[in-house]
């Protein structure tokens, strides 16, 4: 039996495990997920697949859209603790680096959203959003 059904172990692996610690979730919902989850583990599929492997570009798409929910004011606390679970299910740590400096996360912010104006493959409303933040910032 094939337990991913052609999907990435490796991410449903993750949202299993997210299932186990949504506190939303069924007890029965739970108990079929740790069972799923445990016989995802001890297939070949998962063992063979190295942790350590860069994420295609879609992946980094998806989980640059759960970092984003996190920073979103306009966002639930759920959706923000189900982004957290999914993130740190894929190895990402959330919390910011106490290193460095909060002019200096500003600064990156800023950047993002000047690079997004020039990015060609980014929405009009998108491009908008980013003037719209520049511009109450002071940085456009």
């Amino acid at each position: 039996m094939r337990v991913t059904s052609g999907k990435n172990p490796t991410r449903v692996a993750a949202g299993l495990k997210a299932t186990l610690n949504n506190p939303h979730v069924s007890t029965e919902a739970r108990e079929r997920a740790a069972h799923r989850l445990e016989d995802l583990l001890s297939s070949e599929s998962v063992q063979r697949a190295p942790s350590t492997t860069a994420p295609d570009h879609e992946t980094n798409r998806v989980l640059g859209g759960y970092k984003a929910t996190l920073n979103n004011d306009r966002t639930s606390f759920d959706a923000k603790h189900h982004a957290r679970e999914i993130l740190e299910a894929a190895g990402y740590t959330i919390e910011r680096d106490p290193n460095v400096p909060e002019s200096e996360h500003e600064t990156r912010v800023i950047a993002g959203y000047k690079a997004a104006l020039h990015n060609p493959r980014v929405s009009e409303a998108a491009k908008q959003h980013a003037k719209e933040f520049l511009n109450e910032h002071g940085a456009y």
